[in-house]
């Protein structure tokens, strides 16, 4: 059979872990549409960005079948997920998607380049797999996700038809509205987070430290962010890149520095 003709092959991965519901909620509808492979780490990795384990030797255990899917779980980051699935898993035949989420929480703005769940999507991109992180804007453990799986479909779908140019990745956000208005393309909110720790003291008089914080948008009015998206109702879509040059830039610094 052709390979046009055979369903395609998607890793699913994720921060929060492989019990989740999330994840379990994106391994229900990617199933819908190709072959599903489940990587995750085995508890919470929330915030760990691109981050690899460097100093410990990982684990790939092997947890069976759950709705069709193959399941894993590791005791490294969202990246190492990956890593070591290409590694050890695909290492003959590549998935042609890799999927990660659904996020308890938000990664718009300048989350980005703190979240593990685009930790994830970014190492995909960086090896030329088609790569989209999907987040929804609850924290809640047992939250109903029931509006997001439209978007998802949506956008899987045609990544799938379509592919993405080498270098970009998707960061998908989906509000926590009854009704989601529509779907904008995006660029990421300039921010940043401020207060970010709450200080307390413990028993012993000892000062400790809670994240925390608020995030300052420097353009809440600007329709084209992905802040304003979601705070209207709309889910955002943001492509983004895995090379971080600014080549708008070299010619200026390049003045400066080499006059």
């Amino acid at each position: 059979m052709e390979k046009e003709n055979k369903k395609p092959v998607i890793l699913v991965t994720n921060d929060d872990g492989i019990s989740s519901k999330g994840i379990h909620e994106l391994m229900e509808l990617m199933t819908e549409l190709g072959h599903v492979t489940v990587v995750a780490p085995d508890g919470p990795r929330s915030g760990q960005s691109c981050a690899l384990t460097a100093g410990k030797p990982l684990r790939l255990n092997a947890k069976g079948k759950q709705s069709g899917c193959s399941l894993f779980t590791t005791d490294g980051t969202p990246t190492d997920c990956v890593k070591l699935s290409m590694h050890e898993i695909f290492k003959n035949n590549r998935p042609d998607l890799i999927v990660s989420g659904i996020n308890h929480g938000s990664n718009a703005g300048i989350s980005i380049l703190y979240s593990g769940t685009m930790g994830a999507v970014l190492e995909g991109c960086v090896i030329g797999i088609p790569s989209i992180g999907f987040s929804f804007c609850s924290h809640l453990p047992d939250c109903d996700f029931t509006v997001c799986r439209e978007v998802i479909r949506t956008v899987t779908t045609n990544v799938l038809e379509k592919g993405l140019p080498h270098g970009i990745c998707l960061n998908v956000n989906i509000p926590d509205v009854p009704q989601i208005k529509g779907t904008k393309i995006c660029h990421q909110t300039r921010g940043y987070w401020s207060d970010e720790y709450e200080k307390r003291i413990d028993p012993y008089g000892q000062a400790y430290y809670w994240l925390t914080g608020f995030f300052k948008n420097e353009e809440p009015n600007d329709p084209g962010t992905d802040e304003w998206a979601l705070a209207h109702g709309y889910a955002s879509v943001v492509p983004c890149l895995s090379d971080m040059t600014d080549y708008n830039y070299i010619p200026e610094l390049a003045k400066r520095l080499n006059p």
